[in-house]
């Protein structure tokens, strides 16, 4: 974790600066708004989305049975889930 101090905003400079703000954010940073003085809110990075590069970003990954679009398999999964016929 870092040792810098955590960046602090008024609201009005947060409400003028909210482009850059969140751009530091995407970046990791943690920004601290306060209103006279007192923080009162604290806009941290989310977890980041899984980047996929693509179709076939899960080859070798994923395996598929050889019975995975079998009817009697449908059927199994139909039952187990209240929907069968």
């Amino acid at each position: 974790m870092s040792s810098e101090p955590v960046a602090q905003f008024n609201i009005h400079d947060a409400k003028t600066n909210l482009s850059r703000i969140i751009d530091r954010v995407e970046h990791g940073e943690e920004i601290i708004i306060s209103r006279a003085g007192h923080p009162v809110a604290k806009v941290i990075p989310l977890i980041p989305r899984v980047d996929r590069t693509g179709r076939g970003s899960l080859r070798r990954r994923l395996v598929a049975a050889e019975d995975w679009d079998d009817p009697e398999v449908n059927e199994a999964i139909s039952r187990d889930f209240g929907m069968a016929q």
